[in-house]
């Protein structure tokens, strides 16, 4: 979502920012996939992301966001689904994370089931306007518009933005490692906490992406030659190279944290 996010915001916010939903502004459409946006390379290989990501954005058009600047260009995106949490079966956020997400949000909609939560999806900013602090508006924006359609809580399998530059620590300390003054280690895991957010839980396999050899090395510019892990670039964790068998695959960790929604 937004568990995606891969900034680090700070500073003030940029000026003269409208957010609307995509249903309000359908035309930004194309204008938002346009967007340069900041996902490592292997990022968009995962199989249920690939598949269902896309969809959010003509199906679920009430619950995808995007700010334009005072020229009208597309500067930011924010993705939710709504789900039902409260079924026999869940109860409990995943420890799929976000791919489980996905698929359930897909699932509720194909066969009629009345979603009770909304879950963050995605929140990715323009290149250029990274650290401008534009992430901190866009997840206030979802949760006014969870808020808005009637939903109590909004989650979010977060990908904490700083943890790529640690892949080798453990990621049930990492989520919960706080600073001096209490809040979160981890940029984006602070941002969703100053938001109200509690840290909930990790997501051990929020996605996995598998790949041949020759894929890993087109996807990182690495060899991939040699058996074990392999710290790539933007990686949460290591990628785990099988060269014998012809493989490499990553199981990315999120974090899931819980924003309870006044009424």
């Amino acid at each position: 979502m937004d568990a995606r996010d891969d900034l680090t915001p700070h500073g003030p916010a940029d000026e003269g920012l409208t957010i609307t939903t995509l249903a309000e502004r359908p035309e930004l459409l194309g204008a938002l996939w346009e967007m340069k946006d900041t996902w490592p390379a292997f990022a968009v290989e995962d199989p249920i992301g690939w598949l269902l990501f896309p969809r959010v954005a003509t199906e679920l058009q009430d619950y995808v966001l995007v700010a334009t600047d005072p020229g009208g260009a597309v500067v930011a995106r924010a993705f939710s689904v709504p789900f039902a949490l409260d079924r026999p079966g869940r109860g409990e956020l995943p420890a799929r994370g976000w791919d489980q997400i996905l698929l359930w949000a897909f699932s509720d909609l194909r066969h009629g089931v009345a979603p009770d939560t909304v879950s963050a999806i995605e929140v990715n900013i323009e290149r250029d306007h990274v650290g401008s602090g534009i992430s901190g508006r866009m997840l206030a924006a979802m949760r006014e518009n969870a808020r808005s359609r009637g939903f109590r809580e909004v989650v979010a399998p977060v990908r904490p933005n700083a943890k790529h530059l640690e892949p080798e620590a453990d990621i049930h300390e990492y989520a919960f490692r706080t600073r001096p003054d209490g809040l979160p280690h981890d940029p984006w895991l602070r941002v969703h906490v100053r938001a109200g957010a509690t840290v909930e839980k990790v997501a051990p396999a929020s996605m996995t992406i598998t790949g041949s050899l020759d894929d890993w090395r087109t996807w990182t510019g690495l060899p991939f030659d040699t058996r074990g892990p392999v710290t790539v670039p933007g990686a949460l964790v290591p990628v785990r190279c099988e060269p014998e068998q012809g493989y490499a695959v990553y199981v990315e960790p999120n974090v899931w944290v819980r924003h309870r929604l006044d009424g």
